[in-house]
């Protein structure tokens, strides 16, 4: 059997694999990305970001959501519809990525080959595809195999009624009602869109509040935001005994009552997809989530190993899993490049209105004992707000007091997963709040929000 040598052997084609592809072959080293899916791009394209975001567009868009205010209009979705009906443009937009993909890989130079990847010894993997099972060695290997929908015990998974995240999205007709197990950001961004959709949503969370990492207040006006589409929340509980019965999905909750739906979706949670690479011959052993463990240049237990992306854990973002292949092939061959992650990490939640932030809340400034201010700007005031009937929407600084520097930029309505990068550019190049109020911004936009939540700033500054 020949065994072909690569600089770089990446299992797994997400976002963390193709950049780290493309940057270690842009420095001229031979790569070879190994995907067992028939597509690549992993979960970020098939069955997880682009997709539940595609279905959230087709939610806001059919529900009418954005425009009811505006004109009055009363939208109503067909009583039969379906999700593969609503996630038409799903298909074509993964497409479309796979498509990018291939041609990001094969414009660097990069050998593509598909199958499933697993390790024989510390340099030697074994690649059972189509034609049989091949083997290559690599001086350095990228684990960047991803993550999946944790599954505990006693919820039956093979019950057509009961779904996980990535399941739901496969479902062939809108339930009237639905139970969502986990409040975070999975179970909160399809809560969101199923409501906007007419299903009648509960909720289910153990923890006081939702997403508990945000800025409360910007929390808290997501929670209202979340009653006016209809979104039952049932927090401070921890759900027992799941069960079918002749009219739903039963679930008892811990502290007394139950909630019965049409459907449930479990969202409580992923855990690391490293548990058929066979680890066991490198003697990599994962955490109990089935994460790997990495140093500060995403190396494992064994140097030459390396991991990124969701297979590690936290933050497990899209965007940060892309920059974590770039830094750790950097650090692997010695490139004069991208030799750490920006310390900035902006999170963008897809919920309905959008809700996204950077840097540091209230909450934390209080913790650690940096004196602040906040500037808000509701979009309500703002005219391209009033335009677009988001009147809802907030812009929220929050300011350095001692030296005016932005510590943290939290927005919530229309587009705010694009607007907090101003903030962001400005808190990244250590600006103050000055920045916004001298800059000129285009009229009407949501952007210039950051001008009036400046002015507030300042306000409060001069107290």
């Amino acid at each position: 059997m020949t065994t072909e040598r690569y600089d770089l052997a990446i299992i797994g084609s997400g976002p963390a694999g193709e950049k780290a592809a493309a940057q270690a072959a842009y420095f001229g080293k031979r790569v070879l990305v190994i995907e067992r899916a028939p597509e690549p791009g992993g979960a970020a394209v098939h069955t997880g970001t682009l997709p539940s975001k595609t279905l959230r567009e087709a939610a806001v868009y059919l529900s009418g959501h954005r425009t009811r205010r505006l004109y009055g209009i009363a939208v109503s979705l067909a009583g039969d519809a379906t999700v593969p009906v609503l996630m038409d443009r799903k298909n074509t937009i993964a497409e479309a990525e796979a498509h990018r993909i291939r041609d990001n890989l094969r414009r660097h130079d990069v050998t593509y080959r598909h199958g499933h990847a697993r390790f024989v010894d510390l340099h030697t993997l074994a690649i059972d595809g189509g034609g049989g099972e091949g083997r290559v060695e690599a001086d350095v290997i990228l684990i960047a195999t991803g993550s999946k929908p944790r599954r505990p015990d006693g919820i039956d998974f093979s019950d057509s009624h009961i779904h996980d995240s990535d399941g739901i999205l496969t479902i062939d007709r809108l339930p009237e009602s639905l139970t969502i197990l986990g409040g975070g950001v999975i179970g909160s961004e399809y809560a969101c869109m199923f409501a906007a959709l007419g299903v009648q949503v509960t909720v289910v969370d153990s923890r006081d509040r939702i997403l508990p990492f945000l800025d409360h207040e910007i929390a808290d006006r997501l929670v209202v935001a979340m009653e006016h589409l209809g979104v039952a929340l049932e927090l401070g509980t921890r759900w027992g005994e799941v069960k079918r019965t002749p009219s739903g999905v039963r679930v008892e909750l811990t502290k007394g009552g139950a909630v019965e739906n049409d459907a449930l979706l479990f969202a409580a949670g992923r855990v690391g997809r490293s548990g058929d690479v066979g680890l066991d011959a490198v003697g990599i052993v994962p955490n109990q989530r089935g994460y790997l463990e990495v140093d500060e240049r995403y190396r494992t237990t064994v140097p030459h190993i390396l991991a990124a992306g969701d297979v590690i854990g936290f933050p497990a973002l899209a965007s940060t899993a892309m920059e974590q292949g770039r830094v750790a092939v950097c650090h692997a061959f010695g490139f004069e490049y991208k030799q750490e992650m920006a310390k900035l990490l902006p999170y963008g939640i897809y919920t309905i209105p959008e809700v996204s932030t950077v840097g540091e809340t209230e909450q934390s400034c209080a913790e650690r004992g940096i004196p602040y201010v906040v500037g808000r700007a509701l979009y309500r005031d703002n005219a391209r707000g009033r335009i677009t009937g988001d009147l809802q929407g907030v812009t929220k600084l929050v300011v350095d007091a001692r030296d005016r520097k932005v510590l943290g930029v939290h927005v919530i309505g229309e587009r705010a997963s694009e607007l907090v990068h101003i903030g962001q550019a400005v808190m990244h190049l250590g600006g103050t709040v000055d920045v916004f109020i001298d800059m000129v911004f285009n009229y009407p936009t949501l952007a210039e929000s950051y001008k009036y939540a400046a002015y507030e700033c300042l306000g409060a500054l001069a107290k």
